[in-house]
This record gives structure tokens, sequence and C-alpha cells, in this order.
């Protein structure tokens, strides 16, 4: 396949960029729809007299429906979609992308999906779906015990998650943490829920308050139902999980002024776990949380990382530095870009 595209290059040079961009127009329509001529426009940096004319095309070979309601891929422009992603990925040059990405990050893999998931939010649907393929090859045995942590990146994932994910094996999704306290639909036990409704498989519950006092935590932990459902967390062969902005994480858990303030002088950028690093990747702050802790990530074979937009790039990389080596991670261009373009200096 990449000699044929190195070919086309150049002999058919004109037939790949319509073919690109008619690709875009697809893929575009997919996950917006239904979406309007003049909104799909305006995503595209089209005109919409352009426009006009590709989706006439894309109709008239029954690609697209046009409706009063906005225009939807039929179930053979989904086929196309999906067959032409590689092969788009690799003339976008997204492939070497991900490979400088894992060389640098210094992880087992990189999947990187087209845009950037801060200017257009669908994007982040789209690194759900990667992240839920990812899984799917990873869980190759008859029983998995899988760990969801919380978050509005895992919750996209949920979305994406197929109803036969399942497929004759054995699957519990347990919640990484607990999460009374947060927005309901983005805590873990929530995503844990949709995803076993969905899938018809069996989760776990931890409802306890994601942060306490010191006395209260070690006061919870002494009880049977809390050890019971650490156990099963901790037991997990696979993690899908998000990495955060440090200052929009302490904010979102209601974190007090003086601990802000702290992890502010301490210079943090990035959280996962509870953990707050700093640019050099060093723990400058650490919550006491109820779930997976930061060390239990080393007896984890499957860890997937979902984390992307331009304005993660510093927080992706604090906690790479630290991330086991046989994280995936998925993200997409907008970070993959900043993280490369400073990786002179960021990674270093």
């Amino acid at each position: 396949m990449s000699d044929l595209i190195s070919i086309q290059k150049k002999l058919l040079p004109d037939v790949l960029a319509v073919m690109q961009k008619r690709y875009q127009i697809l893929r575009s329509i997919y996950f917006a729809e239904p979406v309007g001529r003049r909104t799909l426009a305006g995503m595209l940096g089209m005109s919409e007299r352009v426009l006009r004319g590709e989706v006439e095309f894309l109709k008239t070979q029954g690609l697209i429906d046009i409706k009063s309601s906005g225009m939807t891929v039929t179930q053979e422009g989904l086929v196309v979609f999906r067959d032409l992603e590689s092969a788009m990925n690799q003339l976008s040059g997204l492939h070497s992308i991900e490979n400088q990405l894992a060389e640098v990050l210094n992880i087992q893999k990189c999947l990187v999906v087209q845009g950037d998931s801060d200017v257009t939010p669908w994007v982040r649907e789209e690194m759900g779906r990667v992240a839920v393929k990812q899984l799917d090859l990873a869980l190759t045995e008859k029983r998995n015990i899988i760990a969801i942590m919380g978050g509005s990146t895992m919750a996209a994932f949920a979305d994406t998650m197929p109803s036969d994910f399942a497929k004759g094996r054995e699957l519990l999704f347990v919640p990484g943490r607990g999460g009374i306290g947060e927005d309901l639909d983005n805590q873990a036990n929530t995503i844990c829920d949709r995803i076993a409704t969905k899938t018809g498989t069996k989760h776990g519950v931890l409802y306890v308050p994601e942060q306490l006092g010191e006395e209260a935590y070690r006061s919870l932990l002494k009880e049977p139902a809390i050890q019971e459902g650490l156990r099963l967390v901790q037991s997990a062969n696979a993690i899908v999980h998000g990495v955060g902005d440090a200052l929009t994480m302490a904010k979102r858990r209601h974190t007090s002024e003086d601990v802000i303030q702290k992890i502010t002088e301490r210079k943090a950028v990035g959280e996962a776990f509870g953990y707050y690093f700093n640019e050099q990747g060093e723990v400058v702050h650490k919550v006491s949380t109820f779930g997976l802790q930061f060390e239990d990530l080393a007896k984890i074979p499957h860890i997937i990382a979902i984390a992307g937009g331009s304005s993660k790039a510093k927080a992706i990389k604090s906690y790479m530095k630290s991330a086991p080596k046989n994280t995936i991670l998925v993200t997409d261009e907008g970070a993959a870009n900043m993280l490369l373009k400073g990786s002179n200096t960021l990674l270093k």
C-alpha cells in the first residue's frame, strides 16, 4: 500500500488531493451528523459553493444522505470511510508522527487521530473509538478485569463502546477510583455502569469520595466493602485512563485554596491518579484517593492513556516521563504536534 501511494503521489497528485478532501468531508459528516452545509463548511474552512459540489458527488455515490435535518453518512459511506482511514493517515503523515512520538515519550505505542479536540470536540469521540479498538486487541484472555478512570475523555470512550465488545469474553469493568463529589456523568462508577449496560457485561462499584482527610481515609480503608472494591481494582489486567491539566483537575475536585497555591508554586502541569507532576515529571503533590495508585500500574500489563488537545501537551509530557513503558497513548494532532515541536526542549 505504501509503495502504491508513493507512486500515486508522483503520477496522480491531483487525484490524491481530491481523495483526501472527500475523505475529510465524509469524516466530518460522520462525526457531526446530522449536519447542515453551512456548519460543515465552517468546520472544514471551505466555501459553501465548493462544498455543495462535493456533497452532491458523495450523495450520487450513495455515501451520504441529505435531508432537511442535515447530512448523514450511509452504511456504504461508513465502510468507505473506515477502509480509507489507514491510507489517509499515511498520506497525512500520521504514521510517521505516531512513531516519532512513541520514541520521544519512550512508551510502547502512540496512536494519533486527525484534528485538535480543543478546537473540534468530536475529535475526542474519535480518540475514544481508537482506544476501544486497542483495548479489544489487548484483551486476549477469556476473563478480564478492566479498570476505568473518570473524566470527560473517559465518558467519550464509553460512548463509543460497541454493544458486541465482549465477543464471548467474560469482562468485569471496575472504577479505578472513587468519585462522589464530581460531575455524575464523569464519575468512574457511572462510566463503568454505562459500559457494562451497553455491552451486557458486569461492573463493580466504589462509592466513596475521591479524596478525604487522612483520618477518614484510614478509617474507610478498614471497611470490608471498600477492601473488596479495592481488591478488584488492584487485580485488573487492563486500565484505560486520562491525563489532566493540573489546575483544571484541582479545581474540578474542589481542592482547597492552600493546595491549589501549593501546586501552583511547585509548577504542576499534569495530573493522573491523584498525583500532580511538574514539567520534569517530578511528583510535586499527591492526594489520598480511593482506588488505583500510581505504583499499582507496574502490575498491569495493558495500559491505555487517552489525552488530546494542544492545551494538554505539557500535561501529557509531564505524566509520560513517569508512565510505565508499556503505556499506549491515544492522542490527537493538536497535542502530538505541540509535543514534537517542543521535543528538543520540553522532553529533555
